[in-house]
């Protein structure tokens, strides 16, 4: 059997971030191959991994990057706080929302890790690595793009120690553009809108509502014609809670977000907006 060095053992270490121990039995088994204990390493950690796979993932982070016209959101989960509070943790999801910016992936479309895996095998390989260090089953559990092709600006925003990031791209190509969009940001971040219009809330989302909604009338006894007024009423209730742009905005409670779009004079549009929450 190969002699085990100490600066073999911390060769390893330096690699995988595995313990001390675990490196030395590592590379003890794989009789001083360092490629091998690797392997070996990454094989136990995600067998490790697998048996906790039903174990919750409610904690983690999201990670936003930009750079010359490119942004990208990630959100990484692990099983606890103190995990996700980890200089590993946290360098692997901001290093990966850098990643984003140069992969070829669906710009606009909000990918999971799998998806990124096949634009890049290098981030399975460091999310392998990072589970051995941490000895918890983290997931890279959805990520996505924006590229500005056209006049546009993307307003970005990071809350609550980083567990909701929301990305909001504008049409408008200014300063103050770019700040209206951040507002917006800002403001999903604390509403959590369904869609940007009653028309882009997910169908099934409105017809739940709509049934709740009639057995509550029916419940009340009204007349179907008064029920169907009332049913309408709420229902513009719920678009207004709902939709984006029919939101009361946070900050102003005399505005809706869509009368945020021309204050400055600039005519302005809200694209699209992607917003995480950990664990959501």
């Amino acid at each position: 059997m190969a002699e085990i060095t100490a600066g073999a053992v911390k060769s390893l270490r330096g690699r995988t971030g595995a313990g001390m121990m675990d490196c030395k039995k590592a590379l003890q088994e794989a009789d001083g191959d360092e490629e091998r204990a690797v392997d070996l390493l990454r094989q136990r950690g995600a067998a490790k991994a697998a048996k906790r796979a039903a174990k919750d993932v409610s904690e983690g982070t999201v990670q936003i990057a930009a750079r010359e016209g490119r942004v990208g959101m990630v959100e990484v989960l692990s099983e606890t706080d103190f995990v996700a509070r980890s200089e590993a943790f946290e360098e692997f999801a901001r290093s990966t929302a850098e990643k984003l910016l140069d992969l070829a992936i669906a710009e606009g479309e909000v990918l999971t890790g799998a998806g990124l895996f096949e634009a890049d095998a290098g981030i399975e390989e460091a999310l392998a690595s990072l589970r051995i260090q941490v000895g918890e089953n983290v997931q890279l559990s959805r990520a996505v793009r924006f590229d500005l092709e056209s006049a546009g600006r993307v307003g970005s925003y990071l809350h609550f120690g980083n567990r909701i990031g929301v990305l909001v791209e504008v049409s408008g190509d200014s300063d103050a553009a770019e700040e209206t969009a951040r507002g917006i940001a800002m403001h999903a971040a604390a509403t959590n809108p369904q869609g940007l219009s009653p028309d882009d809330i997910p169908v099934e989302v409105v017809e739940r509502e709509k049934a709740v909604l009639i057995e509550q009338a029916k419940g009340e006894g009204k007349p179907p014609q008064i029920a169907e007024k009332i049913v309408e009423g709420r229902m513009r209730k719920f678009f207004e809670e709902n939709a984006l742009l029919w939101q009361t905005y946070v900050r102003d409670p005399d505005k809706k977000i869509k009368d945020l779009l021309g204050d400055d004079g600039e005519e302005m549009a809200v694209r699209r907006f992607v917003r995480f929450e950990v664990g959501e």
